[in-house]
């Protein structure tokens, strides 16, 4: 763990789950840190469990700028735009990075306020169907992927500053360049979502009889389609081109299954799905050596190292 001495203040744009835990979480490891959220009830429930919040963006980013703390944005990719433009007013030279679960419309946003000097964007792998501040926990992260992306012209600095805050934070950083991790997470988070909706739906068209027999197959499966619908949106419509492939792609294999199921066989399907699962239990990780954030080649390294299984240990 970083120094809480040496390690920047931090600073947390939005207080629901990933905001608020990121804040509890960043206090939990010693640092300064401090959150804004527009909504009066966030705010107020934050300050009464100890923590230093405000409803006043601009006094917060001033203060960031004072302080050169690191600037977390952790609102839904609608609301980034306003964020992006107080930032760009009132504090345009900080460290500034994301936990918005989608990294290339988050880049080109930070781009066209001329905030990408010093932007890195992050991705925590984490959350619950809960939102809000209450359901936050500084342990929300621990064991997490947390992507640090790697796009043309990153400042080593800064990377350094965003995958440090995600080593103390308990998570396991993972680069990766913006555009890779959006098709990578349509494939394992974001069409997880539209498919637990479709099973969900699936379950109640039979009626309350099958609802009453769902056990741990159907709850598993529905698990996520228990998350806010307003966030599942601005997660799948942020990343709809990348989704729209994957949707496509898991279409025809399920097009094909029903064939194969009219002819009286499902083993194709429950073969490379098995296999296809296997392969995620035992995938394996293994630390970057041999470069380091601002040698000669590191962005190509970094991430080509992320490709296959490189996480950074600092």
């Amino acid at each position: 763990m970083s120094s809480a001495a040496s390690a920047p203040p931090v600073c947390v744009l939005g207080l629901g789950l990933i905001g608020g835990s990121l804040l509890r979480a960043a206090v939990a490891t010693g640092r300064e840190a401090w959150g804004y959220n527009r909504s009066v009830p966030a705010v107020d429930a934050a300050v009464a469990d100890g923590f230093d919040a405000s409803t006043d963006l601009t006094a917060s980013l001033r203060r960031a700028a004072a302080s050169d703390a690191l600037v977390v944005i952790a609102v839904p990719m609608p609301a980034v735009g306003s964020i992006l433009e107080a930032v760009a007013e009132h504090a345009p030279q900080v460290a500034l990075t994301d936990v918005v679960s989608v990294k290339a419309e988050v880049a080109a946003a930070v781009e066209a306020h001329g905030l990408s000097r010093r932007f890195v964007g992050g991705h925590p792998m984490a959350g619950t169907a809960e939102s809000g501040w209450p359901a936050g926990t500084a342990d929300l992260f621990r064991d997490a992927v947390w992507v640090v992306t790697v796009d043309d012209d990153t400042d080593p600095d800064v990377w350094r500053q965003v995958a440090d805050l995600a080593l103390d934070c308990g998570s396991v950083v993972v680069p990766a360049e913006s555009r890779e991790h959006d098709a990578a997470v349509a494939r394992v988070s974001h069409l997880p979502h539209l498919l637990a909706e479709a099973l969900a739906l699936a379950g109640a068209g039979g009626g309350d009889l099958a609802l009453g027999l769902a056990a741990g197959s159907f709850r598993d499966g529905t698990r996520v389609a228990a998350t806010a619908p307003a966030l599942v949106d601005a997660m799948c419509e942020g990343n709809a081109d990348a989704l729209l492939a994957a949707l496509d792609e898991t279409l025809e294999v399920l097009r094909n299954s029903r064939e194969h199921l009219a002819d009286g066989s499902t083993s194709d399907l429950t073969r490379a799905g098995h296999a296809a699962r296997t392969r995620y239990e035992q995938r394996q990780r293994h630390p970057i050596v041999g470069t380091q954030p601002g040698d000669d080649g590191w962005i190509d390294a970094f991430r080509e190292a992320g490709r296959r299984g490189g996480v950074w240990t600092r």
